[in-house]
Parts: structure tokens; C-alpha cells; sequence
């Protein structure tokens, strides 16, 4: 059986950090479902936060004021101890990074060039041109060549195993054999990322099911505020690739079909720099009122930036629209519309990463510190993952280090594993019924059309009945065809039944929550209530069913106020 100390579940920027901060003299291994270099991380282009103060402008900026910007883009639902905890640790983790070798872009100057950013007082993202995941990515994983951190890629975590209380282990399909096997460890980091294929129109990779999150779920952790779900205002008509914020942060119109720069009318001081959750809704509102094109989308304008800097400040955006559009942002707008694009709830954790499951940790998209509240400003996804990763890497060394060494466990993994191949044999075994790609496509059209930008009490409640009667369809689930080899219809129905059980959660959760706060907008609610609702999420699986219970906020020093742009 395959055994080590610690086993990070994830190959992305949380997986990596965590994985070259742990204990060096533990054995540690990474769980990949894909190659690292293929984790959803690389995708992030615009930026990293950190208040370096390195522009003109910024010049007066600190770690402080980057917690109250990031607080006040919670809609202060972020805990202010855990956002205060980031953006004091950002400082230090850029210059690690830069050390480790990151080639972040410079200013004139030569010090790392930072932009502004979408709801931030000061340009403070530092960034690499528009590939800022993908260099990060790249030089973690480089560091974990050198430090000979073994991974096993093309391997999906389907169970965490629990015995007496504490997390032992998980199971896996490996995907190059075909096997369902049990590996076992004395700790196990979390680090997999988000569930945007749960929607139509995302921004996430076909790999974003968010298994992970369904997965902590079934073991008995809770989940914490599921129901704020960030769509990005700006991915390209009609592929729903990312077109980062970067793009408005160094200068991008939006404009509706008017010709008209509209977020005037919605946030006239911050305009296409106010946080996500107010320009999506912002273009989605153009668009349904009549004033965006073919009644789909709006213009992101970029052509007054000229070649010159579209060309070394944002290469990416002009490679996908050449390459998805069919246009040149140099000489035409960009097409653009909101899409699923990250989750600022997940696993409960605390500030150290550490779940209520003994052994359990969780770091990144996955996981909810809570950091993000109810919206995630941009440029503090990155820095959640590297400072987050980092401490979850430490602190389950600690567990680990001081933990009387047990075996004889081997038998109740095997067990476990052979009780998730009986499932794959079901699958097997039936000549019809349900098919994963069909059960998947139910699902998104019902979270599109239910659980989207705008909700109401009618469509939640409608869209909580659709889910459970898909869940009685995966019941009836079957595989076409007996290779297990490498057999993504396998793949999407393990995961598959997580993704229900998610969305119920997030629809429950948007269902309760009577109130309009971040990325959660209620149009029979249109108001935030604190008196009533500045408070936590918490759904737990019991007797098979969710149970909703609900923690407050911690406040520091920031008191509620009107959030204004």
C-alpha cells in the first residue's frame, strides 16, 4: 500500500505551496488529476496583490489599507481577522516569490510593475504582462523538481477515508491503470480547486468540477457560504474564455451598444475598476435591458491603448481573441459577457487551514478561510493560494510531527477502496439508463437559469426540486463501453454526484440568505440586512440530508458600512 505522511490533493498554486513549505523530512507526495502545469492556476492572468507601494500613485499604500479594500469587497462578510492575516503576509510572499524566480514585469524603474485592480484604492496587483498564474505555476513547480517532491498526476481522489475521527487517507482512480486504490497517510491537505463546469458560461477549465469540496462534504466537514459564487464581468463572446481585469486595469472601456462608457450610471467614481460583483451585474442589466448586441453581450474597448502596450502589457488577451474571436483587439472591441468564473465559499477552515476533521486541511479555491466574504476582489485569488498553501504545508507538519505513529489501518482502507470499485461496477454492469454528459448538461442549465447573476425565492426553490430529481436520475447512471483505462465517462460520474451534492448546498444556502450582499443579489431582497444576515453559511451533511446552521462574522476594527463605488 501506498503510504506517506502527508498528501496534498491538488497540483495548482495552493497544492505547490503547501508541498515546499511542509516538513522536508516528512514523505510527501502530490495527487494530481491532471500534470500540474495543467492546473486551473495557470489560467489566472491579471495579477497578484500585495501593497508594495512601488508606482507613484501607490506610493502611500499598506498592508492595512489592502485589508480594508478587501473587506469592503467582501461586503464585510470576510473574517477581518483572516483578510488582515493575507494582505499583511502579501508583502513578504511577493518578494519570496521573486527570490524563488518569478519574472514579474517591471516598472521604468526596474521594481515589479503593479496595475490597478477592480474595487482597490491603489495600483497594488504585480503582475507578469497577462500570464501571472502560469509564471508562478511554472517557478513552484521548477522548486518542486529540484526539492524531488513526488507526484502522482493522472490520478483522481475519489473518498476520504475517516476512521475514529480522523482523516487516514483517500482512495483514488488511478487513470493510466484503471484502478481503485487506497493510499494512506497521517495528513492530508486539500488543495483542488473550484466547480465553475457546474455552470453554463464559466471562465474554469473541464477539470473544475469541484469534486474536492463534495468530497471533504461527504466525510462530514462543513461547507461555508457555497452561495457566493463570483461571475466575472468580462469573458469573450460566445467561448467564455477569460479576459482579465488586467484589460480594464490598464485602461479598457466598456461600452453598450450606445457607444455609451456605461458603469458611469453604476459606479461613477471607480467606472469599469469597481469590484466584480457590481460590474457584472452592471453588464448583464445593459444587456437585458436592450442595450447590448444581439441581446448576448457588450463591448470591452481596448483600441485606444494602441499596439504598443496591448502588445507587452496584455499579450494573452490579444492571442485568445485572435485565436477564439476571430478579431484584434488592436482594431476592434472585444466582445464580452459575465460568466461563472470562481467560488468564495468552500471547506470550512480556519486561519490555519485546519477543518473540524482531525488530520483534514485545506488551502486555495477550495477552501473557505474566510478571506473573500461575499466578493473576491481580483488579484487576491493568487495571493489566497501562495499564503494559504504555505500555511496549510506548516501547520499539517505540526499535526504530523506530533503524532504517535499508528499502523494496522491497511485493512479498513482496502475496504474503503473496495466499496468505491463496487460503485464503478454498477456503472458497469447496466445495459442503460442516465449518461454523465447528459446528467452534467441538466445541471448547468438549471444553475444558469436558477442560481445565476440575479435570483428569487421562486426560481431557487424551483432549481433546489430540479437538483434532487437529477440526483435520482444519477441513480440510474451507466458507462457505455468496459475500458477503465483512462475512461473519462468514469471520471464524470465520480464526480458527478459531488457536483450535486454542491449544488444543492449553494442553492439551499441562496435560498435561506433574505438578503442582497456581493455576488449574491436577491431581486425580491434587493437590500443588505446586517442586522439580520452578517453572518456565515454553514451546511453539514447529517442523516444524508444538509443542515443548514450559521456563525457570525468576526469583526475586528472595520464596522459595516455602505458599500460605495
Amino acid at each position: 500500500m501506498i503510504t506517506h505522511d502527508i498528501l496534498v490533493v491538488g497540483g495548482g498554486l495552493a497544492g505547490l505551496s503547501a508541498a515546499l513549505t511542509a516538513d522536508p523530512h516528512l514523505s510527501l507526495a502530490i495527487i494530481s488529476r491532471v500534470h500540474p502545469l495543467r492546473s486551473h492556476s495557470v489560467a489566472a492572468q491579471g495579477g497578484i496583490n500585495a501593497a508594495l507601494g512601488n508606482s507613484q500613485e501607490g506610493r502611500d499604500d499598506n498592508w492595512e489599507k489592502h485589508a480594508f479594500d478587501t473587506i469592503k469587497g467582501s461586503d464585510y462578510l470576510a473574517d477581518q481577522a483572516a483578510a488582515e492575516l493575507m494582505c499583511r503576509e502579501a508583502v513578504p510572499t511577493i518578494y519570496e516569490m521573486e527570490h524563488l524566480g518569478v519574472p514579474f514585469s517591471r516598472s521604468p524603474v526596474g521594481l515589479i510593475a503593479q496595475r490597478p485592480f477592480g474595487g482597490a484604492g491603489f495600483p497594488r496587483t504585480c503582475f507578469a504582462a497577462d500570464r501571472t498564474g502560469l509564471v508562478i505555476a511554472h517557478t513552484l513547480y521548477e522548486q518542486a523538481i529540484k526539492r524531488q517532491v513526488k507526484v502522482y498526476d493522472e490520478a483522481l481522489v475519489t473518498k476520504l477515508v475517516v476512521e475514529n475521527g480522523r482523516c487516514v487517507g483517500v482512495v483514488i482512480y488511478d487513470l493510466a491503470t484503471g484502478q481503485v486504490l487506497p493510499m494512506r497517510a497521517r495528513a492530508v491537505i486539500f488543495a483542488t480547486g473550484g466547480y465553475g463546469r457546474v455552470y453554463l458560461r464559466t471562465t474554469n477549465a473541464y477539470i473544475n468540477h469541484g469534486s474536492g469540496i463534495g468530497i471533504a462534504y461527504r466525510a462530514g466537514v462543513a461547507l461555508k457560504d457555497m452561495e457566493f459564487v463570483q461571475f466575472h464581468p468580462t469573458s469573450i463572446y460566445p467561448k467564455n474564455i477569460l479576459i482579465t481585469e488586467g484589460a480594464r486595469g490598464e485602461g479598457g472601456y466598456l461600452v453598450n451598444n450606445k457607444g455609451y462608457r456605461f458603469m458611469a450610471d453604476y459606479a461613477p467614481s471607480a467606472m469599469e475598476l469597481a469590484p466584480r460583483d457590481i460590474v457584472a451585474r452592471s453588464i448583464q442589466t445593459e444587456v437585458d435591458k436592450g442595450r447590448g448586441f444581439e441581446d448576448e453581450y457588450v463591448h470591452l474597448d481596448l483600441r485606444h491603448l494602441g499596439q504598443k502596450k496591448i502588445d507587452k502589457r496584455l499579450p494573452s488577451v490579444r492571442e485568445i481573441c485572435l485565436k477564439f474571436g476571430g478579431i484584434d483587439p488592436v482594431e476592434t472591441p472585444i466582445p464580452i459577457q459575465p460568466a461563472q468564473h470562481y467560488s468564495m465559499g468552500g471547506i470550512d477552515v480556519d486561519v490555519r487551514c485546519v477543518s473540524s476533521l482531525a488530520g483534514f486541511y485545506a488551502a486555495g479555491e477550495c477552501a473557505c478561510v474566510s478571506v473573500h466574504g461575499a466578493n473576491r476582489l481580483g488579484g487576491n485569488s493568487l495571493l489566497d493560494t501562495v499564503v494559504f498553501g504555505k500555511i496549510a504545508g506548516q501547520e499539517a507538519s505540526n499535526f504530523v510531527n506530533g503524532l504517535e505513529l499508528k499502523d494496522g489501518n491497511e485493512k479498513f482502507l482496502l475496504d474503503e477502496a473496495v466499496a468505491e470499485k463496487a460503485k464503478v461496477d454498477t456503472w458497469l454492469s447496466r445495459s442503460g439508463g442516465k449518461m454523465a454528459h447528459h446528467l452534467l448538461n441538466d445541471l448547468k442549465v438549471v444553475m444558469s437559469e436558477k442560481a445565476g447573476i440575479f435570483r428569487t425565492k421562486k426560481e431557487l426553490a424551483e432549481a433546489l426540486e430540479a437538483i434532487r430529481e437529477i440526483r435520482d436520475d444519477y441513480g440510474r447512471a451507466f458507462i457505455s463501453g468496459q475500458c477503465l483505462r483512462y475512461s473519462q465517462a468514469i471520471v464524470n460520474l465520480v464526480e458527478f454526484g459531488y457536483m450535486v451534492d454542491l449544488t444543492e448546498v449553494i442553492t439551499l444556502g441562496a435560498l435561506l440568505r433574505e438578503e442582497t450582499r456581493g455576488s449574491h443579489y436577491r431581486l425580491d431582497f434587493p437590500k443588505r440586512d446586517d442586522a439580520g444576515w452578517l453572518k456565515h453559511t454553514l451546511v453539514s451533511l447529517k442523516d444524508g440530508k444538509p443542515e443548514v446552521a450559521y456563525r457570525d462574522v468576526q469583526i475586528t476594527k472595520y464596522q459595516p458600512q455602505e458599500r460605495k463605488y
